[in-house]
């Protein structure tokens, strides 16, 4: 759990998580699905930093755990593709369909396109998760 590889896919995990969230959903996505939110003031301007660094923390040692438990030492870049795409259809699209059933945050269009947002943010993740344990372990 506390291994050389988890540690090191903790600390690229969270530096995409924050990077990459900063480029996909501020600089890429929120011009592209603004049009798509049915409520107005729902995002923070700016975010707090400290909780947006600890969440992407907790989020990449938990993707880097579950990653180095399920993957079976079969590590690479093809399977940290796949383990993340599999988490973008859990979160992304399972979580935003229910989100969408159950609340007034999107319309479909949006939750699809955000969907589209967390496949590349979780497959680049799986990604760096992949090499970074093909490498170590």
């Amino acid at each position: 759990m506390f291994s050389k590889a988890n540690l090191v896919s903790t600390l690229v995990a969270t530096v995409w998580g924050v990077g990459g969230g900063f480029l996909l959903w501020g600089i890429i996505g929120d011009p592209l699905m603004a049009d798509h939110m049915l409520m107005d003031g729902l995002m923070k301007d700016p975010p707090d930093m400290m909780y947006l660094v600890l969440g992407c923390l907790v989020q990449g040692f938990a993707f880097a755990t579950v990653y180095g438990k399920s993957s079976e030492a079969n590590f690479g870049a093809g399977s940290g593709v796949k383990y993340g795409a599999f988490l973008a259809l859990l979160i992304g699209l399972g979580g935003g369909l229910i989100n969408y059933a159950t609340g007034n945050l999107m319309d479909l269009t949006g939750v699809l396109m955000n969907f589209g947002i967390y496949l590349v943010f979780f497959a680049v993740m799986g990604l760096f998760t992949g090499l970074i344990y093909n490498k170590m372990s």
